[in-house]
């Protein structure tokens, strides 16, 4: 239920008490026999409060250390990029980081303006390090690998840490199962073998890296920026109070665009922050709650944007249509390049997450292309980055990469500067917005409806939707229609999708649990309209209901 408050200002009583959160940092021991408070990696790394015991010194001092014993154990010896973005626990938890590599000798390479990274600009920094000619190296000595301590656009409450491998992207399973399970045996021995360094020592051995620097100048071989420069493109770029700050300015300067920095506060509190939809301060550029202001101001940019915390994610406002649903601008985006960029592998396929709108199946068609449809997670799309053979790689969540202009890797990691410049680049190379262009693709295509729900769900029940298999599910039709498929494993790469996914000719839905409230999510779309998507909800509820209660 949306909160009446959804979009109105943060009020004094919405704020967290920044001395509060860092003093439970240090002061909060976790107990490892509460699986709340043992460290847990989900698809973005490990997340929590200090409030509740679930991200304090003790689990990152731990997660540092198991990252270090998982280094040596996969034969990375080279630097590690240790980034951070704007939360009140990031800096707390750099510090702890620094530390424990400090005293296990890790050359750490750290912003050289002591600031703010983004995460696409670690992916960036980790791949550059790794590159030799055209390849990027996976194997043998000398790899470089990455930190990144942020919770992404979670409520300013909360930490996050994750880690990237020498690939540049997000760790797999494999790795952050690893990881977690060293790090919760570490907190099990009270921290027993974790080695230490005073921060003084470990930041005066830490060597400063030109993130902005690096990532800003290389942008021309990714996009066309002498295009949105020479088309005098007006653009608002909100970093939400997030990492990406310094950065658009140096985009702004660095390469002469009419470039605004709408918003540039800093503050860990985000009390300019407009409430999300469950009255919440969250950093998501893809909620129209939590994008309100930058939505009121539409009229003053041909294109504007916002990111959230770090960086990795995108929204995309239009004087015409306002916020972008990410589903469409990620069909719009698709359309536009690799119906543009001429250099790109032809046999380079598109990747979409099974829970994206089939309107970029029908735009795959168009074009020819390979369609890559694999589970949630951005680090499905990694290999295919890496080598080329995906062109570009996006999730329903508005986080998306794509390669370089050459054909080559740029990031493998989600890159929320890279795609709101884009959305400048289409504007002033078409000379429409990409809400115009979405508007075409509605013409050739039809106009889907798409929507996204939570249902309470236990830990049990969670666990049996993790693992159904498709003769459980005995529906032949979804509302009206034959069903075509049902789907336990992504049909991109065969991978488990932790949950089912049924479709007709015109409808699916999917559901799956939820890595991190007792609840489960079932997103469904409809090319018939309102009313059938909602036929397909309430046809997927009964079904779920219904494979979760034995029936």
């Amino acid at each position: 239920m949306t909160n009446p408050r959804a979009g109105q200002h943060a009020q004094p009583s919405d704020l967290i008490d920044v001395a509060h959160v860092v003093t439970a940092y240090y002061a909060t021991k976790p107990d490892p026999s509460d699986v709340g408070q043992r460290v847990a990696f989900g698809t973005s790394g490990h997340r929590g409060s200090s409030l509740d015991a679930a991200f304090n010194e003790d689990h990152i001092l731990a997660t540092t250390q198991a990252i270090v014993d998982y280094r040596r154990e996969q034969g990375y010896d080279g630097p590690l990029f240790l980034g951070r973005d704007t939360h009140a626990l990031s800096e707390p938890a750099w510090v702890s980081a620094l530390e424990v590599l400090g005293a296990n000798d890790v050359t750490v390479l750290v912003d050289d303006r002591d600031s703010w990274t983004p995460t696409p600009a670690v992916s960036h920094a980790i791949l550059a390090a790794n590159r030799d000619g055209r390849t990027i190296r996976t194997t043998g000595s000398g790899l470089a690998d990455g930190i990144v301590v942020t919770p992404s656009h979670n409520p300013p409450r909360d930490g996050g840490f994750k880690y990237n491998p020498p690939n540049g992207g997000p760790a797999d399973t494999d790795a952050t199962g690893w990881i977690a399970a060293k790090a919760n045996a570490y907190l099990e021995a009270g921290l027993d073998g974790v080695r230490r360094v005073p921060f003084a020592k470990a930041r005066a051995a830490a060597q400063g890296y030109d993130f902005l620097g690096t990532y800003v100048d290389d942008l021309p071989n990714v996009l066309d920026i002498d295009a949105i420069r020479d088309a005098g493109i007006r653009i608002g770029a909100d970093p939400l109070g997030g990492a990406s700050v310094e950065f658009w300015q140096a985009v702004a300067d660095r390469h002469r665009l009419d470039l605004t920095v709408v918003n540039p506060l800093v503050d860990p509190t985000w009390r300019f922050m407009t409430l999300d939809w469950d009255g919440k301060i969250r950093m998501d550029c893809s909620s129209p709650s939590a994008m309100h202001s930058v939505i009121d101001r539409r009229s003053e940019f041909q294109i504007a944007t916002g990111n959230d915390a770090d960086a990795d994610r995108h929204g995309i406002v239009t004087p015409d249509a306002g916020l972008m649903n990410p589903n469409h601008y990620l069909a719009v985006a698709i359309q536009y390049l690799f119906s543009s960029r001429k250099d790109w592998p032809q046999g380079a396929a598109i990747g979409k997450t099974l829970v994206s709108s089939s309107m970029i199946d029908r735009v795959a068609e168009s074009l020819g292309r390979t369609l890559l449809e694999v589970p949630v997670g951005f680090k499905w799309f990694v290999p295919g980055l890496l080598d080329a053979s995906v062109g570009f790689g996006g999730e329903e969540s508005a986080g998306a990469s794509f390669l370089r202009k050459d054909g080559s890797v740029w990031s493998t990691d989600k890159d929320g500067i890279l795609l709101a410049l884009l959305a400048s680049e289409i504007t002033a190379v078409t000379g429409r917005t990409p809400s115009q262009h979405y508007a075409d693709l509605v013409e050739r295509f039809g106009r889907p409806q798409y929507v996204r729900s939570d249902a309470a769900a236990t830990r049990e029940q969670k666990a049996t939707l993790s693992k159904l298999s498709p003769d459980q599910v005995s529906a032949t039709e979804l509302a009206g229609e034959p069903i075509v498929s049902k789907l336990t494993e992504a049909p991109g790469n065969g991978a488990k999708i932790g949950g089912l996914k049924v479709v007709t000719e015109s409808a699916w839905f999917a559901a799956r649990p939820s890595g991190t409230e007792d609840v489960y999510k079932i997103y469904a779309e409809s090319f018939k309209g309102a009313d059938h998507l909602r036929h397909v909800q309430h046809e997927a509820q009964e079904l779920v209901d219904g494979v979760l209660s034995g029936n």
